[in-house]
């Protein structure tokens, strides 16, 4: 099938559309407070939900050990999912089985309202579907476009989730806002808001489903094996071949390390501000006000996709992806010393809207360069290890330095360390050979005539 097809490339961004809704309201913003909320009433304040010998789960670490429960869960499955996808054509019917379970598990969140237990249970399902059909989705990016595309096109499919997920904010802020002016309470309305953004994610991903069409595979299975096995197979091979894409592997190493600490700072950032600003002062926690700060956060996002693809287009997709994780060590440290009222945080939220599109967008393309041919949903399974919504290493470091010293802001300081570390490791990586080692072509390459 022909790449740069403008209908496929339509319903390919359109999925972004649909499930950033999900993700910015009920995973970035509503849940974590909500669960906080819900712990906090059963077990106390400083209560101890989990006592696991190392470290001990309290309210103020629950949300984050929720998400490292799913992610740790999905090592191995993740890249599993996408080994299998290469040896079939199911790649597009998994994505649409993953983005319905998650579906179903966010809509499901609408009847919780007094157990913890459900809420993260649900919770940690919907993340572990989310997570599974993003394989696929960021897999059909290498099918639909040439490599002087991608930069564009993930950029694009970025912006469009921030505007997407700006929109639903706006909505929840008015619902919400307006929840006792019609009668239910704030608790009330947070769980329509739960059900809303699953309806969004599922009836927009139905456009996806109709556009984007199914590949025949580049590998077929062997007779004396089955799926399952040939799935372990192909991961085994996967992993063994990375050692011999060695900037690959660096690559993707760094960006193990940096976007584990963006995905942190975003789903902890509403517990964070929350707990600052409200619970800790003894107030009760405006819900409203963190959604402006998220919408705010969703619009720079988007108008960053766009501006840091035009940086990219001059300095170069690394270079870029350096001067926005720069930005990134400075909002820490600004979260941890200087955070005190609303108007930093609407500072902080639109800072961090501005470089969160560019390094997770331009990561994106960048990556599926360096893939080689036949192998997208099978290295794409371990780029997901650490996607949206799926950060582990981050979430286990925030819960054991909150349960540790009860601070969120010590807690915001230590992700400091996966910024510079990715950093680093980018640095060193030379993004030219990877992708020439995989068999591919730059963008500049692809796009001379």
């Amino acid at each position: 099938m022909k790449k740069n097809d403008r209908k496929e490339i339509f319903g390919w961004v359109a999925y972004d559309w649909a499930n950033s809704a999900f993700f910015t309201t009920v995973v970035g913003v509503l849940i974590g407070p909500f669960l906080l909320g819900l712990a906090q009433k059963a077990v106390g304040e400083d209560g101890v939900i989990l006592d696991l010998y190392l470290f001990q789960v309290t309210p103020k670490g629950l949300p984050a050990f929720c998400t490292a429960v799913s992610v740790i869960s999905m090592v191995v499955f993740l890249p599993l999912l996408g080994a299998i996808a290469d040896y079939t054509r199911l790649k597009k019917s998994m994505m649409t089985a993953f983005c319905y379970g998650g579906v179903l598990c966010g809509a499901l969140l609408f009847f919780v309202t007094e157990s913890y237990v459900a809420c993260s249970l649900l919770f940690i399902a919907s993340t572990m579907c989310f997570a599974a059909a993003n394989v696929f989705y960021n897999a059909f990016l290498i099918d639909i476009t040439s490599e002087d595309k991608r930069d564009k096109v993930s950029s694009y499919g970025y912006g469009l989730g921030y505007i997407s997920g700006f929109l639903m904010l706006i909505l929840n802020l008015i619902f919400i806002s307006n929840a006792e002016r019609i009668g239910i309470s704030t608790s009330t309305a947070v769980r329509v808001c739960f059900l809303a953004a699953s309806v969004w994610w599922g009836l927009f991903a139905l456009v996806t489903f109709f556009l984007l069409r199914s590949r025949g595979a580049q590998k077929s299975i062997p007779s004396e094996k089955n799926i399952i096995s040939v799935g372990f197979h192909e991961l085994w091979i996967t992993l063994k071949e990375l050692r011999r894409l060695r900037h690959t592997m660096l690559f993707l190493i760094a960006y193990l390390f940096y976007n584990d600490g963006i995905q942190t700072v975003i789903l902890q950032s509403s517990v964070f501000i929350s707990y600052e600003l409200f619970t800790s002062r003894g107030d009760e926690v405006d819900n409203a006000f963190l959604l402006i700060i998220f919408a705010i956060a969703q619009i720079s996002a988007a108008a960053g996709a766009f501006l840091f693809e035009r940086l990219a287009r001059l300095v170069g997709a690394k270079r870029t992806v350096l001067i926005s994780l720069a930005i990134w060590c400075l909002i820490v440290v600004y979260a941890y010393a200087f955070f005190e009222s609303k108007w930093q945080a609407y500072i902080m939220g639109a800072a961090i809207g501005m470089v969160l599109g560019s390094a997770q967008a331009l990561s994106r393309s960048l990556y599926s360069q360096m893939i080689p041919v036949g192998r997208e949903s099978s290295f794409f399974g371990l780029y997901e290890i650490s996607e949206k919504g799926t950060s582990w290493m981050g979430q286990l470091m925030f819960t054991i330095i909150v349960g540790a010293t009860g601070s969120f802001r010590h807690a915001i300081l230590g992700l400091i360390v996966f910024f510079v570390v990715g950093i680093i490791i980018l640095a060193f990586t030379n993004t030219t050979r990877a992708i020439h080692e995989a068999g591919n072509l730059t963008p500049d390459e692809a796009a001379r005539p």
